[in-house]
């Protein structure tokens, strides 16, 4: 790890950015590297073109009110600051890569993807920059800003009290996110909202709430006006290393394993299934694809669903269970089992909030 922070990537005369000595390294050597000795900006890249256009969905609502941005360990908008922190890891394909690696997905690493997050933390921006939250029929609609964060939120599927966004039904979590939500639907070009939420009355009086709300406050100055930013990367001096196994027990699973009367459905340990391929070796092969498909169908964070799955063939490997029919049925069985155990975390109440 070095003592002193490298040195940014820097334009060559054809005007492009030369690749920092990192893109080269190892995933081992680039994990005890430490975050401000990254050298990243959003200058450049990608992330700046994505900005420059939600400026122009911004102009296209007559909004005048522009937050600033910068890169930190995660997508956040502080505590009354008109700003929104992005993840470094979205400024160099090299560390989007280190972050499949280690978190199996890239939060935001498409553009459909990373679009959507921004209009949800613009969402919060400029809620903080005119102090929208005290204004009494958003508390009423929305409800208050003061109701403590919990840990975990337990999602109704269901309901047509709140829009759909950002996946797991992030506006139920908190106020604030379902205003952000809102905020984010209503931001959308093309979103159609008024057709898409007709038969959704609470919904649909947020987002007419919302309308009217932001044609009252697109010409007004912003009452905070902060150019604050928390935890940059330039001050962040913990590892990559350190980053992700933090991240990494953040998203992890604390669940009982309860899992054996369902698994013995697919598999079995009796003497005429001997011969089979064992069941933790399928899954392992069926890994990945399960997985994905998994968290298509459920939203849920997929390094949790991986580690349901790392719970699941321990269990195989220790009751020494195989498979008792075809490999192509037991993966769609298997698929709907881990389903329905990433359904029950959910509505346990557990289903973390992001960082």
């Amino acid at each position: 790890m070095p003592d002193t922070p490298l040195p940014p990537s820097t334009p060559t005369a054809q005007g492009r950015r030369k690749s920092p000595v990192w893109a080269r390294w190892s995933d081992e050597k680039l994990l005890d590297l430490r975050i401000c000795d990254l050298g990243v900006t959003i200058e450049g890249t990608q992330l700046e073109r994505r900005i420059a256009e939600l400026n122009h969905e911004l102009d296209a609502r007559g909004i005048r009110f522009r937050p600033h941005f910068w890169l930190s360990e995660e997508w956040f908008t502080p505590d009354d600051v008109p700003g929104v922190a992005i993840p470094f890891y979205l400024a160099h394909a090299r560390l989007a890569r280190l972050e499949m690696s280690q978190m199996l997905e890239v939060e935001g690493g498409t553009k459909a993807w990373c679009m959507r997050i921004l209009r949800h933390e613009i969402g919060h921006a400029i809620d903080h920059a005119y102090q929208l939250h005290r204004k009494r029929r958003r508390q009423k609609l929305f409800g208050s800003s003061s109701v403590e964060y919990p840990e975990y939120y337990a999602p109704k599927p269901y309901s047509k009290s709140f829009v759909l966004h950002l996946d797991s039904w992030y506006a139920q979590s908190h106020p604030d996110e379902d205003f952000a939500e809102t905020f984010a639907v209503w931001l959308t070009p093309h979103s159609q909202w008024r057709k898409r939420y007709a038969d959704w009355p609470i919904a649909l009086k947020k987002l007419e709430y919302m309308d009217e709300l932001m044609r009252e406050t697109s010409q007004r100055e912003p009452v905070v006006t902060s150019q604050a930013v928390v935890d940059p990367v330039s001050r962040i001096r913990k590892t990559l290393r350190q980053h992700y196994r933090r991240k990494r027990r953040h998203y992890g699973l604390d669940y009982p394993s309860f899992y054996d009367s369902d698994l013995r459905k697919l598999f079995s340990d009796s003497e005429e299934f001997a011969q089979n391929m064992p069941a933790a070796q399928f899954l392992k092969r069926n890994r990945r694809e399960v997985r994905r498909l998994v968290g298509r169908w459920t939203a849920i964070y997929q390094y949790t669903i991986d580690q349901v799955l790392e719970d699941m063939i321990a269990r195989c490997t220790e009751l020494n269970l195989r498979l008792r029919g075809s490999e192509e049925r037991t993966r769609m069985d298997f698929s709907v089992l881990l389903t329905v155990q990433a359904m029950n975390y959910l509505h346990s109440g557990r289903h973390r909030l992001a960082l």
